[in-house]
């Protein structure tokens, strides 16, 4: 039996998708959003999370790091997205998290039942139709530094304070905030703002 966390945060869909992988003899699917998935993973303890990259916090980045840690007996869940190709941010992200499927939320439900008994048996498995976001994500032009400062500048921060929390002087901080409007073709901090927070980059 393959024990499946289903994280999603529309109720709607999470729960009549979480309905029709219950009719799978071979599934145990538990569901839960993004913000109560913490709580429930070590009473669950999946062999597989499949999460919706899309996230209801302030800026849409999923906290898939809480997803992968080992549960009391010290095995990790495996990861498993569910993900559209225009937001090559995330599927950076999930990447970098270590995500082992990658769904494509355009493509048949089918897939994700694919998706996961692959994932649990611990294969790859992306849909093709995801290759032109990953190229995209390859291409993601800010440095993780320049990320910083435009992330704490999406909550509000002005130059002196991102200065203060990254410990950069003031010219130092305008000079990324340059780069990054440049290498985003923004009109402005707002714009580069919106542009990177649309990419999934924030």
């Amino acid at each position: 039996m393959i024990r499946v966390l289903l994280v999603h945060d529309e109720c709607l869909v999470r729960s009549v998708l979480a309905e029709w992988l219950r009719g799978e003899p071979d599934l145990a699917v538990y569901d839960t959003s993004w913000r109560g998935a913490p709580g429930v993973l070590p009473s669950v303890r999946p062999d597989v999370c499949a999460a919706d990259l899309e996230c209801a916090n302030s800026y849409g980045i999923p906290p898939l790091g809480e997803l992968c840690r080992p549960g009391p007996d010290r095995t990790r869940p495996r990861l498993l997205v569910l993900a559209t190709a225009n937001r090559p941010g995330l599927l950076k992200r999930a990447v970098e998290a270590g995500a082992l499927g990658y769904v494509d939320k355009e493509g048949s439900p089918q897939n994700l039942l694919r998706g996961i008994r692959r994932v649990a048996e611990g294969e790859r498995f992306v849909n093709d139709s995801l290759g032109f976001g990953f190229l995209k994500a390859a291409e993601m032009p800010l440095t993780r530094r320049e990320l910083s400062v435009l992330s704490l500048a999406a909550e509000g921060a002005s130059i002196a304070e991102i200065a203060g929390s990254l410990h950069l002087s003031h010219g130092t901080v305008r000079n990324y905030m340059a780069a990054i409007t440049r290498k985003t073709g923004a009109r402005n901090r707002i714009d580069a703002i919106r542009i990177s927070q649309g990419q999934g980059w924030l």
